[in-house]
C-alpha cells in the first residue's frame, strides 16, 4: 500500500507541475482554481445555486461564499431570487462574466494544445485512453462509498 500511496501522489505532483496548478493564478490570468472551476460550473451549466455549485465541485461553502462575493463586487455574476423556492438564490454569470471566462477557457484549450504537440501523434489517443482508464478507476470507487 504505501508504494502505491507513494507513487500516486508522484503522478500528482508530475501533473500539477505540468498543468501549472501550483501557479497563483491559473492561465496567466488573475483568476485562481477554484475561481476558474466555479466560473466553469456556471457557464456550462447554467444558473443554479451555490449548494449546487458546492456538490458539482465539492468546495467548502464558506470560500465558496467569499469567491462569490468577490465576483459580485467584479461584477462577474448576479444573482436573484428562484420564482419557484423564494429561500433560493439563482446565480448566473453576467456579460462580464462570460467574456472572463471565455478568455479563460480559450487558455485552457491552448494549453492542452501545447502538451500534445509536443507529443507524437500516435500517443494522443494512449495518453487520453490513460486519462479516461483513471477517471473510470476513481468514479467507480467513489460510487461505492
Amino acid at each position: 500500500m504505501k508504494q502505491y500511496i507513494k507513487d500516486i501522489r508522484a503522478f500528482n505532483r508530475f501533473y500539477t507541475d505540468i498543468i501549472g496548478l501550483l501557479d497563483q493564478h491559473i492561465l496567466n490570468s488573475r483568476y485562481s482554481l477554484p475561481e476558474v472551476r466555479i466560473m466553469y460550473e456556471m457557464y456550462y451549466n447554467g444558473a443554479g445555486t451555490a449548494n449546487e455549485i458546492t456538490k458539482a465541485i465539492r468546495i467548502d461553502k464558506g470560500y465558496l461564499s467569499r469567491i462569490l462575493r468577490r465576483f459580485e463586487k467584479q461584477k462577474l455574476i448576479s444573482k436573484k431570487r428562484s420564482t419557484t423556492d423564494g429561500r433560493s438564490v439563482m446565480l448566473a454569470l453576467t456579460v462580464k462574466g462570460c467574456k472572463a471566462f471565455e478568455k479563460l477557457d480559450v487558455a485552457s484549450h491552448d494549453q492542452v494544445k501545447e502538451i500534445l504537440s509536443h507529443l507524437p501523434k500516435e500517443k494522443h489517443d494512449e495518453l487520453v485512453s490513460h486519462m479516461n482508464a483513471i477517471k473510470t478507476i476513481l468514479e467507480y470507487e467513489s460510487h461505492q462509498s
